[in-house]
């Protein structure tokens, strides 16, 4: 499934704002399928587990702090180009520089409250998707592949 999965997190403050239909409508109208999908809350220490990759930028502690201090929607998306595709829709992460119809620049509250994430790249997807959902609870559209 490498290059046909990407892995998003609608925020706390999206969650908090109800925002998680109109950002799932949007997705859904760009052409991804939701292999998998569940509301969930972030402990601290899955957090600080899961965003390890900036534990030395200044912004971490917050990040930390923001991520668990509510719940948030995991999904795994599918569509041929899934990480690149799911970044153009999702937009920069401030949403002052987001483009017009962004995720972000619709349903973003600040550059830390930007309302979803989004895997950066093929590798890191794989990562994150393994990190929150087992393989039975995954089901792909295109059913002859699988990672």
């Amino acid at each position: 499934m490498k290059g046909k999965l990407t892995f998003t997190i609608i925020k706390p403050g999206a969650v908090a704002n109800e925002h998680i239909g109109p950002i799932l409508k949007i997705i859904n109208e760009k052409g991804f399928h939701i292999a998998a999908m569940r509301m969930t809350r972030l402990s601290v220490k899955q957090a600080q587990e899961f965003y390890a990759v900036h534990k030395e930028r200044p912004f971490y502690d917050s990040l930390v702090e923001f991520m668990s201090s509510g719940p948030i929607v995991v999904a795994i998306l599918e569509k041929e180009n899934a990480v690149e595709e799911y970044r153009k829709i999702v937009g920069a992460t401030d949403p002052s520089k987001a483009d017009e119809g962004t995720i972000r620049k619709l349903f973003a509250e600040s550059m830390q409250r930007n309302a979803v994430h989004g895997s950066d790249s093929d590798e890191n997807a794989m990562i994150e998707c393994d990190f929150f959902f087992n393989r039975s609870e995954r089901f792909y559209k295109d059913q002859d592949c699988c990672w």
